[in-house]
């Protein structure tokens, strides 16, 4: 049996507003480390226990887990966490010190209350390791600045992301002509002919090369085969390489339920993702295709002039950009150009913030999430988890385009997306590596 950590050995974390609002449940996760609050971190969450984000719910799932926790106890001392194994937590209240951080930094705020907090506890707390956790980088780097010890809120982060660019395509080289040519012939053949004693990755894409011939493939993880992949057009849309054409299989495959697309801009994810729903629309009750609202500046879509349909265009824009792409495929006169309009006024096809689709039902709705790189892990769950009969759903987003300031590219949801579904048999995972959108916009990705 581990012997129990006496007072010096274990820690006092101390956790900033962004933690709590990331993750409800993150006091639970310090194992038999001691988790201070300051009065602060309560104020601010007051602020956001009123709507219908996941920052909201999240902060009154909190709110609601100390009151639990607390029960008749007064939590300006030190409370035990439920479990043999957990620590104990308190909430501090605003006090003197010494070294006043609203002074040294020449303005009072709600961050500069938090690090003060953390310097009362290294002042009265001597033998104990002090540390603050925030998802703010410039706290942190403040409280470093204070020699204060401060760190990410690592729980679920992503810890080697370069797993994550090797995840669903793979090369096979030297493979025997001959085996290619019976792919060929027969469209699927067993996967121990190609694939030997090497590990099955459910749903995998293969580039499969001999010294005379080639061809694309994947492996089918109920039948346990490889079959052969060939260029399929979705409502007019040619998928130009390899992976677009893998990409655009998985959106087609009526197996896969769950498709993830990363890739950087121009690579065609969306494009892809609307087209094959398009070409699937008498499969589905509905397509919606929504993206998070991420203002800019910072700046909440309240400070913008005008009403809420005319703030939120801009964000909702390069969607109807990729609408419009595909009806321009057809002449105006063509059934499939006036089935789109027909589409969107009856509402059969729906763009939308995905705020305004949270709380719905998504049974038998081919839903199309853009832009999942700016979700945390808890909204990409929530998505996924609301699920109802026949609905597919396709997260799309460049993990390394982080636009929200708490995220990042191991901790945000697409990339938890990626890590943690990969190798199920209801799963598929594309990374697009080509931009397709012209040989300008290749230069600006490639050479800028």
């Amino acid at each position: 049996m581990p012997r129990a950590k006496s007072d010096k050995e274990r820690k006092i974390f101390v956790l900033d507003t962004s933690v709590i609002l990331f993750e409800h449940n993150s006091i639970m996760n310090f194992a038999e480390h001691d988790v201070v609050i300051p009065i602060t971190v309560l104020e601010e969450l007051d602020q956001f226990k009123k709507g219908n984000d996941t920052k909201n719910f999240e902060a009154r799932e909190f709110i609601r887990m100390l009151d639990n926790l607390a029960k008749d106890k007064m939590i300006h001392n030190w409370t035990p966490l439920n479990g043999k194994t957990k620590g104990n937590f308190r909430v501090l209240m605003n006090p003197d010190n010494n070294i006043n951080a609203n002074i040294i930094f020449g303005e009072e705020k709600n961050d500069h209350k938090i690090l003060n907090a953390a310097l009362h506890l290294q002042q009265t707390e001597k033998n104990r390791k002090v540390i603050l956790v925030s998802k703010d980088i410039n706290l942190r780097l403040k409280a470093k600045s204070l020699e204060i010890h401060a760190e990410d809120y690592e729980t679920g982060k992503i810890k080697n992301i370069s797993e994550l660019e090797n995840t669903g395509k793979y090369n096979l080289t030297d493979v025997d002509p001959s085996i290619i040519n019976r792919l060929y012939e027969s469209h699927s053949i067993e996967s121990k002919l190609i694939l030997g004693n090497k590990k099955r990755i459910a749903n995998a894409y293969y580039i499969i090369k001999s010294e005379k011939n080639s061809v694309l493939a994947y492996y089918n993880p109920e039948e346990n085969t490889m079959e052969r992949v060939d260029k399929k057009i979705a409502y007019n849309i040619k998928p130009r390489n390899a992976e677009q054409t893998f990409a655009l299989h998985a959106i087609l495959n009526p197996r896969i339920k769950l498709v993830s697309i990363q890739g950087v801009a121009g690579t065609g994810k969306t494009l892809l993702a609307l087209a094959g729903a398009l070409e699937q629309r008498r499969d589905f009750k509905q397509i919606y295709l929504a993206r998070p609202i991420v203002p800019l500046s910072n700046k909440d879509i309240g400070y913008l002039p005008g009403d809420i349909k005319s703030k939120l265009n801009p964000y909702m824009e390069p969607l109807w950009d990729n609408l419009k792409f595909i009806q321009n495929q057809f002449k105006e006169s063509d059934k499939e150009y006036q089935k789109i309009t027909e589409m969107v006024n009856q509402e059969k096809l729906v763009i939308q913030p995905l705020a305004y689709i949270r709380g719905r039902s998504i049974s038998n709705i081919f839903f199309i999430v853009d832009e999942a790189q700016n979700l945390t892990p808890h909204e990409v769950k929530t998505i996924i988890s609301r699920a109802g009969e026949n609905t597919k759903i396709i997260f799309t987003g460049d993990v390394f385009q982080i636009d929200t300031p708490y995220l990042d590219t191991q901790s945000n949801g697409l990339s938890y997306l990626i890590d943690r579904v990969k190798d199920h048999p209801l799963y598929a995972h594309i990374k697009l590596e080509k931009g397709e959108r012209s040989e300008l916009a290749n230069l600006a990705n490639d050479l800028l």
